[in-house]
Order: C-alpha cells, then structure tokens, then sequence
C-alpha cells in the first residue's frame, strides 16, 4: 500500500521543481584528481569541491579487490546463504565501523529451497535437482513410480509436454505416490506443474527442453506460477535434461525431495546522524552475487561506491541524516530490501524522505543511464512517487556540468527501489547496462563496442575485477558522492523539508536531456528479471 505524505510537504516539494529548481545554491562542479589518501582522512569533506577530490575509481578499486578475494575463498561467488556473502557483510562491516558509522545489522528470514532426485530403479543414482521460487510449490518427499507426460525425448525442440489436461489423459495418477514427469517447452511452468496436480500428481519433476545448449541443465530458482496465482501443495522440482531421460526408463521409480529451510540473512545498515533526525536521505547498493560468479560489477561496483563514499563522508556533520545500506539477497528477488520497508512502521517509512539505488554502474560496454522518473523516454510500469523527477534532474545536472552525455533507464522498479516506491517514497538511481547490446548510435556516444552487452559478464563467472570500466565508476562514484552530499543538507527540491545550503555552495546547470538512444525501442530495462515464467 502507497503511504500517504502530507500535502503541505508535497506541495512545497512541486512548487519548486522545475527544470532548474535544485535548491541549491552553487557554481559548476568538476570532478577533480583524488587528494592524497591521509588528507582525505584528516578533513571534513563537507563541500563537493572536497568530497569529489577524495571519492575516486581507485579507492572503490580497493574495496572491489576484497570483494573478489573474498569470492575466491569461497568458491567463487558471494551469493545470498553463502560464506561468500557473509565475509562479504563483514568486511563491509568493518570498514564502516573504522570510518566511524553507526552501524548495524537487520537480519530477516530467507528460505532456502533443498530439492533432490533419486531415481531408485531400474539405475539407483541421484539426478541433477533444481528447485523453482520459493513460495511457488511445498515441501514434502515422494517416493514411487515416475510416469512420464507425453515427453518429446527424440525431438525435443517440439514439446509440448504437460501444457494440455488432455496430455494427462490415459495415465494413471490414481496411486498416492505418483510422480509426474514433464518437459520443457511450450508453456509456462506453472501450467504444467499445475496440469499435473489437477490429474493426480503427489510430485512434480520438469526436465529441461534438451534442444539448445542452454536448454539442457536442471533449472534453479525459476518462477512457477507465472498466470497460475495460487501455489501447488505439492513438491515440484527440476532436472536436467539428460536425468530427464533416464527417469523416463520404463519401470523407473524414485524418490522426490524439497526441503525449505530458514537460513536468515543480513542487510548492512549505517548511519550519520544528522541535525534533523525525522529527516533521512537513503542510499543502497545490494551486496550479494548471483552464485556463478564473484559479482564485481553486479553488484560490487555500487556497493564499492557506496563504500568509498562512506569512508570519504565520515567527518561530515549533515543537516539531514545518511543512511546508507547494503542489502541481501537481491538476487534471489529483492528480499533484503523488501524485508527491511516492510519491517518499517509508518513513522519511520515517512522519515525517510528519498532513496537512491545504484546496481550496476561500472559496466565494461558502458552508457551512462539516469532512472527515468520523468517517464520522458519510457512509461513506467509502476507508480512513480512525487519528488523522484527532481531526483532525475540532480543526476542529470550533474553529468551535463561535467560534459557527459547520459540517456535513460526505464524507471521500472526492477531492483532495489522497488519497495521504496511501493510505499509512496521518491526514488532515483544510476545504472550502465546489463545484457541489452550497445548500439552503434550508442558506441558513437560513449564509445565501446556495438553489438555486444554493455556487461558482457553479466551474471556469468566472468563478472570478476577485469570486468570493471574505471571511467564509469570514477564518473558514478563523483555523481553518487554529490548527490548525497546534495541532499544531506537539503531535500526541500524533493519531499519539501527545508534545510541548509551546501557549504561551499553547488550551482548545477539545467539537464542537457538525454540522447534518446532508446527512443525507437529496446534496452535501458534495468533490472533483475532472473526467473522466466514462459517456456
């Protein structure tokens, strides 16, 4: 449910918005060369000018370093309910605490889908088992007879398996242990495992497709339902397509497993307190990898960022008070940050006067990108809370008064922000790309190379510390550092809260306005979208 502002608040926010209304008073900013690591230490950055001379490419480097070595120690990746991800919160932890945050830790409940398959007869081996989003099936074991649902083995590109009640008719799901056994291809999961529960079934295997490279491994982590709203109350799991086949061997039985335990998980939580506690600028970074690889631009660099800032901002005393967050298990679907607003009450949730986001914004193939909060280039399919236009116009300012061209990503809530904006909060961020192929308007813009992913890494083992650009980072991490900044003194442009100039002054120019490379459709989608629904 959107909470509702009040509207004395709101309406000082719009009738100060305009193309130029920052509320900020200032002369043109440049990022300057880092200062010398123990200056920066020693003062209180507490103008731009000084912030962006400390905030640099290098210094999130480092940070980025110890992300990998910690994905090297541990397997290779700093997933949700790994030890990847929980050394990850402790080095964040420690480095916040050096730099002198408050800071503290919000645990919530992650439940952590355990399928297996053992095939029984006529081989007794365990197949490969994946599982679908938790929430979409229920736990349990089965064991019995595997009776395969029209299955297209020796032509696989042409299942259809499971997508008809009519697939299911002249097979015998009469027993109490009867295991379905269903391709790939076609229609959505859910229909399928659906089909199968209407007939009979007490569990559910999905075989992949096995007509493509990419179609053959057991599934993890998919969504089932898609257009089926209410979850299956039996187990369903996955396998690969190869286990599919052997359990589709006349006579085979096995025994299906899907255990769900809680495994809790850790948001990172800091603060500097401000001289106006009911007034709090946010900004977050989610912390944890996809399991295939170490993570570094995904989400490493925003993290990195945030941290870089951290250390850079520790002697600053705001008018408004800086929480910065590092969120979990934004992979697995946005349920850090989800379980934070949600743990919110109504007053704390309308203290919080903005939220910034940023995942992604160091990507190799890089354009620049801005949150469309003005909805200019893409209609967000979501609501979009009052005051993050002005949000878009901070980073957009600030990226014209540095020459820098910039274009929109879809203000589509597909990341962290998400809860934020569900709850009435005004929101921005920055990104530079993900799986969309750069164009070659684009490679004429930013420069790189057309044709491929701005991350060609993205969520691959690849995505490790060379796949970094360190002129998109040092670029972000100067536009994030001032936009907090910004708005640690006032976010009167936003939510209306009057609050003190800037020291030193910031005078920004109008946006420039975005190049408009996705004008005539395609990429700047940002988000994690990790489980498909379809065929």
């Amino acid at each position: 449910m959107n909470r509702s502002r009040t509207s004395a608040r709101r309406a000082v926010a719009l009738s100060a918005a305009g193309a130029t209304a920052l509320a900020l008073a200032i002369m043109p900013v440049t990022a300057a060369a880092a200062a010398p690591g123990g200056s920066c230490d020693k003062r209180n950055n507490n103008t731009v000018a000084k912030l962006l001379e400390c905030v640099s490419a290098e210094g999130a480097l480092e940070h980025l370093q110890a992300f990998q070595d910690i994905a090297n120690a541990n397997g290779g990746n700093r997933a949700a309910a790994t030890p990847g991800y929980e050394a990850s919160v402790d080095y964040v932890v420690e480095t916040l605490e050096a730099a002198g945050w408050k800071v503290s830790i919000d645990e919530f409940d992650y439940f952590l889908s355990i399928p297996s398959v053992q095939q029984l007869t006529p081989v007794n081996v365990a197949q490969p088992a994946g599982y679908f989003s938790t929430g979409d099936t229920a736990a349990g074991s089965v064991t019995g007879t595997v009776i395969p649902v029209d299955l297209a083995i020796a032509n696989p590109a042409t299942s259809t398996s499971g997508c008809e009640a009519a697939d299911f008719a002249g097979l015998n799901f009469l027993g109490t242990t009867d295991i379905a056994l269903i391709q790939r291809g076609a229609c959505e999961f859910g229909i399928k495992a659906r089909n199968a529960y209407n007939a009979g079934a007490e569990a559910v295997v999905i075989m992949n497709q096995g007509n493509a490279p990419d179609r053959m491994d057991a599934l993890t982590n998919v969504t089932l339902i898609g257009a089926n709203p209410t979850p299956l109350e039996i187990p369903v799991v996955s396998t690969s397509f190869q286990g599919g086949v052997s359990l589709a061997q006349p006579g085979s039985t096995a025994t299906v497993t899907l255990a769900i335990e809680n495994h809790p998980q850790k948001n990172v939580i800091a603060e500097l307190p401000g001289r106006n506690p009911g007034n709090v600028v946010m900004a977050g970074a989610h912390l944890d990898s996809v399991p295939a690889g170490p993570g570094i631009n995904d989400n490493g660099s925003g993290s990195a960022a945030l941290l870089e800032l951290a250390q850079s901002m520790q002697k600053v005393k705001p008018q408004n008070t800086v929480r910065l967050a590092w969120w979990a298990a934004e992979e697995e679907g946005l349920l850090g940050s989800a379980a934070y607003v949600d743990g919110l009450n109504d007053a704390e949730k309308d203290r919080i006067a903005l939220y910034l986001n940023f995942d992604m914004v160091a990507s190799p193939n890089y354009i620049f990108m801005v949150y469309d909060g003005d909805e200019s280039t893409w209609e967000a399919p979501v609501v979009v809370p009052e005051g993050s236009v002005q949000i878009e116009d901070l980073f957009e300012s600030y990226f014209t008064s540095v020459g820098v061209p910039y274009d929109d990503a879809e203000f589509s809530g597909r990341s962290d922000y998400e809860a934020f904006i569900l709850n009435g909060i005004p929101a921005g961020g920055l990104f530079t790309g993900a799986e969309d192929e750069k164009t070659p308007e684009q490679a004429e813009i930013w420069g790189g190379t057309a044709g491929e992913w701005l991350d060609p890494c993205y969520h691959q083992a690849c995505d490790d510390i060379d796949n970094l650009s360190l002129d998109a980072l040092e670029t972000n991490s100067d536009a994030i550092a001032l936009a907090v900044l910004a708005y640690a003194y006032s976010t009167q442009s936003v939510n209306g809260v009057p609050g003190v100039d800037v020291p030193g002054g910031l005078t920004l120019p109008a946006p420039a306005g975005a190049e408009g490379t996705w004008a005539g459709g395609g990429g700047g989608l940002h988000g994690h979208d990790h489980d498909p629904v379809a065929d």
